[in-house]
């Protein structure tokens, strides 16, 4: 395992701020008021080749590693962007990648390399379940050629504008394996032919503009040749790809915690009462140094969580740890942000306050921190389970 201080990735991130500059808060807050999705931001990041980085250069991506990925997705939100609409796809396609056939990678990654296909929906979440996937209720029935699927799919991010869905579903009842974690397996869903059809996608408003859906699926029929890896092993291709999704949304929580510590700092300098900028104060600086501390620490977690997934090794704790320390420090960076400003922060032409519903995610999702801490003291620490 190796962790390269002195890398900074210069080229990567100049790359992400070419894009970036083009969609500034204007941008983002019209697309926040009228509940839009970003689509000439996430294709020109597809066609620019940023998010086909852990795809190999074999099927057309970048190859590069995950460490470079979260630097990709870091950088996003440190200049303000979204990179929540498209993030799934960088994790997603481990799957495939992973556990699928060739004929599949063949199939697939090239054109979600090149931008010609979005694979952004992961049809995992239920309303009745939640985080107890295990007890999921959509069920794959075999049928000649293929499956006939039916369920409900519930919190399920950029349902309507995906291509491509993941979809875990049972195979075989939960009553009838003899491990809850058997018999459940995983699809590759072209959603194109099959919207307003067997998949009935509803967006659901939330305090943030994250594009959620619930998806009715009746009787929609999977070919064969879309089973990704073995029918009933579909629950552990899922937790193979968390661990990296984990250190990804735990990177774009660095960069968001970056973004409040510079327009903190911004503020801080120009604003001027009773004849003082306030950032002489140190009931203003002090926060804001704390935030860019907690910042540094979670930026650190990450890098060791990559360079412990790049070595093959077992990274739960790391991944685990880097999103709960990230996830606070953007938090923590966004309450600063917030004070900083005063009221200006409950102005939307501040963008402020944009960001600041949107880092308030991470702390339940994809998973609730305290499911990270339950993990950590079963797992690292040894504690009996408590759920």
């Amino acid at each position: 395992m190796n962790i390269d201080l002195n890398e900074n990735h210069d080229e990567l991130r100049e790359r992400v701020r070419v894009i970036t500059k083009k969609y500034p808060d204007e941008y983002w807050q019209d697309l926040d008021e009228n509940r839009n999705y970003p689509s000439e931001f996430v294709d020109e990041l597809s066609q620019s080749g940023l998010l086909s980085v852990l795809i190999p250069k074999e099927y057309g991506g970048e190859g590069r590693s995950l460490t470079e990925a979260t630097v990709i997705m870091e950088e996003i939100q440190a200049n303000g962007c979204n990179g929540g609409v498209c993030h799934a796809q960088m994790y997603i396609m481990g799957t495939l990648l992973k556990h699928g056939n060739e004929e599949q990678k063949k199939r697939y990654l090239p054109k979600i390399a090149s931008g010609e296909l979005r694979l952004q929906v992961f049809g995992v979440t239920e309303k009745h379940t939640g985080s107890d996937t295990t007890k999921l209720r959509t069920f794959a029935k075999k049928v000649d050629g293929g499956y006939l699927v039916n369920g409900h799919k519930f919190y399920i991010g950029r349902g309507q504008y995906s291509d491509l869905m993941l979809l875990l579903a049972r195979t075989t009842p939960l009553d009838e394996v003899e491990k809850k974690v058997d018999g459940l397996s995983t699809f590759l869903v072209d959603m194109r032919k099959e919207k307003g059809k067997s998949l009935d996608i509803r967006p659901i408003r939330t305090m943030m503009n994250h594009s959620l859906t619930e998806i009715y699926i009746n009787d929609l029929f999977i070919p064969e040749e879309n089973l990704v890896g073995e029918l009933g092993k579909g629950f552990r291709y899922i937790l193979d790809g968390m661990n990296a999704e984990r250190l990804l949304i735990a990177s774009e929580c660095v960069g968001d915690a970056k973004w409040f510590i510079n327009r903190s700092t911004e503020w801080a300098n120009k604003r001027e009462l009773f004849e003082r900028p306030i950032g002489k104060n140190q009931g203003i600086q002090f926060p804001i140094a704390r935030a860019y501390a907690s910042m540094l620490a979670a930026e650190m977690m990450v890098k060791k969580g990559c360079a412990v997934f790049e070595a093959g090794q077992k990274c739960g704790e790391e991944a685990n740890t880097a999103l709960l320390l990230a996830s606070e420090a953007s938090w923590e960076a966004a309450n600063v942000a917030m004070q900083t400003y005063g009221g200006r922060g409950f102005d939307a032409n501040f963008a402020i306050e944009r960001k600041f519903r949107e880092t308030r995610l991470y702390q339940v999702a994809p998973i609730s921190k305290n499911l990270i801490l339950a993990y950590l003291s079963e797992h690292v620490l040894g504690l009996p389970r408590s759920y």
